[in-house]
């Protein structure tokens, strides 16, 4: 009889690499979910839910991200200071010039599982940049065309 084989904590830990995607030109929400999926290990044939597998992702242009249809105008970000009247939205645009790598963060946040100890685990392994330099070349990343 075939058993199902679990990824042991220590068996993930050996197999992590880094991968590194070019978000120029990228739809927001597909890109978001395949970085996801990497994050996760769900491109991986040992993937277990509740062990993080995952590979660490870098990715770089994120100020070259887009959306489709009238997002661009419509998206707002919004945060509650905890005060009262402290709502503070925020629309795609001037979030696109400030903080680019917030908005792909948010969105990859979004496309993981449960809020967990596993997902802010995964979560870590998340470097975005604006612009072509990075410096993570002691992971030795791996180009990866999505």
């Amino acid at each position: 009889m075939n058993r199902t084989k679990f990824v042991s904590k220590e068996e993930a830990e050996k197999n992590k690499r880094y991968f590194i995607l070019d978000a120029s030109g990228k739809t927001l929400g597909r890109f978001a979910s395949e970085v996801a999926k990497i994050l996760r290990g769900k491109h991986k044939p040992d993937f277990t839910p509740n062990t993080d597998t995952g590979d660490g992702v870098i990715i770089i242009n994120a100020e070259k991200i887009t959306v489709t249809g009238a997002k661009e105008a419509r998206k707002v970000y919004t945060k509650y200071t905890g005060w009262v009247g402290g709502l503070r939205q925020t629309p795609y645009r001037e979030m696109l010039e400030k903080k680019p790598e917030y908005i792909l963060e948010h969105a990859v946040k979004g496309m993981m599982p449960r809020k967990s100890k596993l997902t802010r685990k995964q979560l870590k392994r998340l470097r975005i940049f604006k612009g072509t330099e990075h410096n993570m070349q002691a992971q030795k990343p791996i180009a990866v065309n999505i």
